[in-house]
């Protein structure tokens, strides 16, 4: 074993503290000392922001370009500038890097191609990449000086230190050589310089086939650096290791197969069997089924591992944080039924209930809307621990008003799904077009459920429900996904819908997940979801929309809701649309947050009118830019035009028009909600042109932005984008359309041979489902 010292910065010392240690029966390691205690490794991804001492192996695929031609440097300065944040952050870190036989590839070639005469050159060419071959010990003979060069220099950028260590087979299975690796590293980490290691390629022996057959022990030899950084981080006591390799983890199948999915989470006993595992990288000694069991075989001896793709932005600091990032590996069985089964049920209910006639789904909705009211007193007591909770975790104001169900809520949610299960008798099969294609030739357009829906919403567990009877109305299927802060009041709603559902179709038909570990999961089951819906704040649905893996999303970024009262209004209406639109509900998605006034109410009673009342609600001001300049001890400016406050804060400034509340509007709300409060119709048909959001109103309050008050029963959210659905999505945003086409044996011969001619005749249709032709448009 050699060790090369490299760097020079002051020293500090630190204490390694190993992390959940703790006292178990005691598992045989063969080939390693007693002082390699048992720990127990995190059972989740949040307790890895606690790691003290941390190793990341980088293998050949991360460090090497597509092309295999040479060193992908970018993205090794990525990877040093991670492991240097969280070394200085007082972190211990261990890195295990490959990547000097290609280096030193990419070296020998050129200098031997340089060299070589033309006819040597392509005589010494190999069969399959049509390049002169290279011994690969030779080539990590030159490639390791200049690994650690580029280490060395990378590193002390940031200030940090690093030692080369070299290491074989033999001096792994040598119990002397282990002591002085052992001693070596801890003195190197008590220094603050961080360890790099690997296989001395240059006079590594051949490997020997494992001798045993227990997977505890399967890992008796060294074959490569997934196996010698499994077996350091347990001879050190790592609390983390971080295996990189070039795909987003472990896969049920090799990635790009078809079904195959990404596991965000590994239980040895439960997926090493569901695992079928590819060929090994075209570029390191290791592979995918290397990984597995070398990380397997660390989790069993109190290791945390994760297995991630090292070509992927700040991969390592978002593992340590415990963001949901690679495959986790766990011990810790997953409850309940997989998120996967939980899809595929959804998916064969969806195709049972569109089945059902409309009165069928109509009264699967109604027997939901009788059971809010029968067991009213069950919700409101399930309600009232999740309330309590909120209270005992600090919960702020809007969060708890949000989360209560009392009876006036339960009673108006019942009406809620009354309203749509009258819409559920003629929602399916409606048709939208018919067209005469030629004689005895129709096609018709008819709406049809989108699939599986996924739903993803915060806080409100009246939600729950309203969302359910829409999926149920439209003949979709449903998974649910609520804020813990409300899992009391999800479950047992829950279980009234599942109820209301099993007399027509199975209670799976719409699935409540219950870990956010597990979204991420179904963001991938494009197979059995097709469409996802985020409800809850911007850096929710922003989250989701970036996660989601083939999937659409619909939802909205922001609530930044404008109310703007022009020059000529009705002062008493004008009071009452901005007092509705701030502090009838101000937590609500559609609450005013920004309150534009044309300048002419500057210091009149309707100035004064409006701020005594925005005072006597205690409504807290933020003055814009224009507001600031006229007041000088009025409200403290406002940080920014574009926030959703979410309380009793708002922002209030003045404009010059309608043409620059319009400007103002369009650059600084979010495309939900904007109401005019005008006695001028001009004024107000050019705001509800020119404003470009989901929602335009004239003379009337923000809060009417919601499904049941546009008379939709509910909405399953609130959409601002312009495809598909926008607004208030109900049960039109839940459905799609297909053609139908009955003919009676025409060809398209027919018609290219001129027996027959296409009429392209629209057909009306009548609301009692008669048909009238009346010639088509073009």
């Amino acid at each position: 074993m050699s060790l090369t010292m490299m760097a020079s910065v002051p020293a500090r010392s630190m204490l390694h503290s190993p992390l959940w240690r703790m006292s178990t029966a005691a598992m045989p390691v063969k080939y390693f000392s007693s002082t390699a205690s048992c720990r127990k490794e995190a059972s989740l991804r949040s307790d890895l922001k606690d790691a003290k001492r941390v190793l990341v192996k980088v293998g050949s695929a991360v460090l090497t370009r597509e092309d295999q031609c040479g060193m992908a440097l970018g993205r090794l300065a990525s990877i040093v500038e991670q492991v240097s944040v969280l070394q200085n952050e007082g972190r211990q870190m261990i890195m295990v890097s490959s990547g000097a036989v290609a280096f030193g590839l990419q070296k020998l070639r050129q200098e031997i191609i340089m060299s070589m005469s033309m006819r040597q050159t392509l005589s010494s060419r190999d069969e399959k990449g049509g390049r002169p071959f290279i011994e690969p010990r030779a080539c990590g003979a030159v490639g390791q000086s200049g690994l650690m060069s580029l280490y060395e220099a990378m590193f002390m950028q940031y200030g940090v230190r690093t030692a080369q260590v070299l290491i074989t087979k033999p001096d792994v299975q040598n119990e002397e050589s282990r002591k002085n690796l052992r001693s070596t590293l801890n003195e190197l980490l008590r220094l603050n310089i961080i360890p790099i290691l690997n296989g001395n390629d240059a006079v590594e022996p051949p490997d020997e086939p494992d001798k045993d057959t227990d997977m505890g022990e399967i890992l008796t030899s060294v074959k490569d650096n997934d196996s010698l950084a499994s077996r350091l981080a347990v001879e050190m006591e790592v609390d983390l290791m971080i295996l990189m390799t070039n795909v987003n983890g472990i896969y049920t199948q090799p990635p790009g197969a078809e079904g195959t999915r990404l596991l965000s989470t590994y239980t040895p006993s439960v997926d090493n069997k569901n695992v079928v595992f590819g060929r090994k990288s075209k570029v390191g000694m290791g592979g995918m089924e290397s990984k597995v069991h070398s990380a397997t075989w660390a989790l069993d001896r109190g290791v945390s591992c994760v297995v991630c793709n090292g070509l992927e932005e700040n991969a390592i600091i978002n593992i340590v944080a415990g963001k949901k990032i690679g495959t986790f590996f766990t011990h810790m069985e997953p409850t309940g039924t997989p998120v996967e089964i939980q899809a595929m049920q959804a998916r064969e209910g969806s195709r049972i209930l569109q089945s059902l006639s409309g009165g069928q789904r109509a009264a699967i909705i109604k027997k939901l809307s009788d059971l809010l009211l029968q067991r009213k007193a069950d919700i409101i007591a399930a309600n009232k621990l999740d309330v309590d909770n909120a209270h005992e975790q600090g919960y702020a104001g809007p969060m708890v008003d949000r989360l209560v169900l009392d009876e006036v809520k339960l009673g108006t949610l019942s009406d809620g799904l009354k309203q749509i299960a009258e819409s559920a008798q003629h929602t399916l099969g409606r048709v939208l077009k018919k067209t005469l294609i030629a004689d005895a030739m129709e096609l018709r357009l008819v709406t049809v459920p989108i699939g599986v829906l996924m739903v993803i919403f915060e806080s409100r567990p009246d939600a729950l429900p309203q969302v359910a009877a829409l999926a149920i109305s439209s003949g979709n299927g449903l998974l649910l996904k609520g804020g813990k802060e409300a899992s009391h009041s999800n479950k047992f709603l829950h279980h009234l819908v599942q109820e209301a559902l099993e007399p027509y179709v199975p209670k799976e038909t719409v699935g409540l997940v219950s870990r956010k570990e597990d979204i991420q999961d179904l963001l991938q089951l494009s197979q059995y979801i097709d469409l996802v819906i985020p409800r809850g704040s911007s850096e929710l649905i922003a989250r989701i929309q970036q996660q989601s893996k083939g999937i659409p999303v619909i939802g909205h970024s922001e609530g930044v809701c404008h109310v703007y009262v022009d020059k000529n209004v009705n002062p008493e209406m004008a009071i009452r649309i901005v007092r509705d639109s701030k502090c009838d509900y101000p937590a609500a998605c559609n609450s005013m947050e920004t309150l534009l006034l044309h300048r002419s109410h500057f210091r009149t009673p309707l100035f004064d009118g409006i701020y005594d009342m925005l005072k006597k609600e205690n409504v807290k001001i933020h003055a814009g830019p224009r507001l600031s300049s006229l007041v000088k001890f009025g409200p403290a400016p406002a940080t920014s035009m574009r926030k959703e406050y979410s309380g009793l804060q708002m922002a209030l400034e003045f404009v010059d028009d309608v043409e620059e509340a319009i400007v103002h509007i369009n650059k600084y709300g979010s495309s939900h909600t904007d109401a005019i409060v005008t006695d001028d119709s001009e004024a107000a048909e050019r705001f509800l042109q020119m404003v470009d959001s989901a929602c335009v109103f004239h003379n009337g309050s923000t809060r009417f932005a919601d499904g049941y008050r546009f008379g939709l029963g509910a909405e399953v959210g609130i959409s601002t984008a312009k495809i598909h659905a926008r607004g208030p999505v109900g049960i039109e945003g839940l459905l799609t359309t297909k053609w139908i086409l009955h003919g009676n044996g025409q060809t398209v011969n027919d018609f290219a041979d001129g027996n027959m001619k296409y009429l392209h005749k629209q057909l009306s249709i009548d609301s009692n489902g008669s048909d009238s032709e009346m010639e088509a448009m073009n």
